[in-house]
């Protein structure tokens, strides 16, 4: 397989988990309604369902992936995402549906797991940052096109017609992946499961200065993002009144994470994953603070345009952010890759997705728990950052990183 085919596949992969979230967004009022949910922000537990089941399951894949390789629990996993999708499609109460997201984020773990796995594989250092960033700048394309998609078809048919949707789109990747993808575990690097060797792979882990400090801080970073997916719907639609147009709104800020992407895709081989995730960090902190200072002294609401500036120029410091800590954070642990993807995908999508949905149910009809919440969490990344490299920014500590 070649790299761009690689970077496609991976990225296609990956992209069945945001998939499974964004499609979702401009039907959560309709859902709601048909569901009988009087209460607005109980709609948002379609996403957190989903993202609990997600980070509870990467615990397990990443073991299993050391022991049995990538290809069979990967599969594995995609074939509970596509039934748990199909099993929607009729689904009878809203209390099912959560059940029914919560089994297909179970499932979609495998995605981010051994596909963090995979590319660790093959790839390390800078040029893992670097493949990253290219998976990042692919997957970003479908935060642009699913908010678009699940508009058109609920203008075309019923909402359940979504589920059909991701069932088809996964099963059309899994037969990609079936077909075209190799085992890349290589032998030596096989772990028993047992538990004594689980509890060593997660201590080995744990223990690592670096890669703890980089996950926790990427955690509340995205926690920030996970707020935000979560009261999405109700600022756009509910605050600034976009309607139709909410998902064009959606896409503007991801085709500009996309941007971000590859942009650190062309700079991460020159600069280093520190140099610009520690700049990119430190802006994060400065745009989100100058838009916390607009938005408690400014007019209310903040105007649409300011608002979209602000919030594509911290979502694109995010882009920076995501693939540079996530390569930090995997770089000491290759030969334990896939219980170390577990470990680090367990932590910062669960502990993210908790974090978000503070910030998600504290909406009181403005933006301001948003923006307050991005500034927190950014700060509290930047401690664990300097815990991590022990007070210093921007220091090289090898010519890989």
């Amino acid at each position: 397989m070649g790299r761009v085919e690689f970077i496609a596949m991976m990225a296609f992969l990956m992209s069945l988990n945001a998939l499974a979230i964004d499609i979702m967004l401009p039907g959560l009022q309709e859902i709601g309604s048909a569901l009988n949910v009087t209460n607005e922000n109980h709609r948002q537990y379609v996403v957190s369902a989903y993202l609990i089941g997600f980070g509870l399951a990467q615990l397990l894949y990443g073991p299993i992936a050391d022991r049995f390789g990538r290809r069979k629990p990967m599969l594995f996993g995609l074939a509970v995402y596509i039934v748990s999708a199909l099993a929607m499609v009729m689904v009878p109460s809203f209390g099912t549906l959560l059940v029914l997201r919560f089994i297909q984020g179970l499932g979609s773990a495998a995605t981010r797991v051994i596909t963090v796995s995979i590319v660790r594989d093959v790839y390390g250092g800078r040029q893992m940052a670097e493949v990253m960033s290219l998976i990042m700048m692919v997957f970003m394309v479908i935060p642009v096109i699913a908010p678009g998609t699940g508009q058109v078809i609920m203008l075309m048919g019923h909402w359940n017609w979504i589920f059909v949707f991701m069932a088809v789109a996964a099963a059309l990747v899994s037969l990609w992946m079936f077909a075209r993808l190799p085992e890349t575990l290589a032998p030596k690097d096989v772990r028993p499961f047992t538990v004594s060797s689980i509890i060593g792979g997660f201590r080995i882990v744990l223990t690592d200065r670096i890669a703890l400090c980089y996950t926790i801080a990427s955690t509340f970073i995205f926690g920030a993002l996970f707020g935000f997916i979560n009261s999405a719907q109700q600022i756009y639609v509910g605050i600034y009144g976009l309607g139709v147009w909410f998902p064009v709104a959606f896409a503007a800020v991801a085709l500009f994470m996309s941007l971000s992407s590859f942009v650190n895709a062309r700079l991460v081989g020159r600069f280093g994953m520190r140099r610009l995730s520690h700049a990119s960090l430190v802006g994060f902190i400065a745009i989100t603070f100058v838009w916390l200072l607009a938005q408690v002294l400014g007019p209310q609401p903040m105007p649409f345009a300011l608002f979209i500036t602000f919030f594509a120029l911290a979502m694109f410091q995010f882009g920076w952010i995501g693939s540079n800590f996530n390569s930090l954070a995997m770089e000491p642990l290759g030969h334990v890759a896939g219980t170390a993807s577990s470990v680090l995908g367990f932590m910062g999508t669960t502990g993210g997705s908790l974090i978000g949905a503070a910030i998600g149910q504290a909406y009181d009809g403005t933006a301001l728990p948003m923006v307050a919440g991005y500034f927190t969490v950014s700060l509290i990344g930047l401690v664990f950052v300097l815990i991590g490299e022990r007070g210093v920014l921007f220091r090289q500590q090898n010519p890989r990183a």
